[in-house]
């Protein structure tokens, strides 16, 4: 891609690279909130989401071939950031639930970024004709949604109520 993003298409494509990035630093950061969380359902709702974020970063790969690009190329800052602060909380000394209650916070951090940046992408790929790979991308920022659903009733039922307790 050339320096100047000259047209909706560049835009596009900046932002699948930029999604892809995001993705491989989520993968990286998602064992660690699985070992630092107690809960045993927000345990498995992080392991089943990290499974689920490998399923999106070979997506974006399928997306790139549809459109002709390579995924690298893009440092997603926003997400090196979102993440950066996620490791800071888990430094901190908290009670079990209280820290449980900080890392979906964290993780829905992540997801509203992600939430953003698939339907921005969907939006743009659905203007410029590109079915497939809007259908793609309306996948997972479903799934991005979803999880998000998870993690909000988690806390909502379960693990605010205990940190509330703490």
């Amino acid at each position: 891609m050339s320096d100047k993003l000259k047209n909706l298409q560049d835009l596009l494509e900046h932002q699948i690279k930029d999604l892809y990035s995001a993705e491989s630093q989520i993968i990286a950061a998602l064992p660690k909130m699985v070992n630092k969380a107690t809960n045993q359902k927000l345990k498995d709702a992080f392991n089943t989401h990290l499974k689920e974020t490998e399923e999106q970063k070979s997506r974006l790969e399928e997306i790139c071939s549809k459109l002709g690009i390579k995924p690298g190329g893009e440092k997603c800052k926003a997400m090196e950031g979102i993440i950066k602060e996620a490791a800071s909380f888990m430094d901190e000394k908290a009670e079990e639930a209280v820290m449980d209650a900080g890392l979906i916070a964290e993780a829905q951090r992540v997801e509203h970024y992600e939430i953003t940046g698939y339907g921005t992408a969907h939006r743009y790929a659905d203007q410029l004709g590109h079915k497939e790979v809007a259908d793609l991308l309306a996948k997972t920022l479903e799934e991005e949604k979803d999880t998000d659903e998870i993690l909000n009733d988690l806390a909502i039922e379960t693990i605010n109520v205990q940190a509330e307790k703490a």
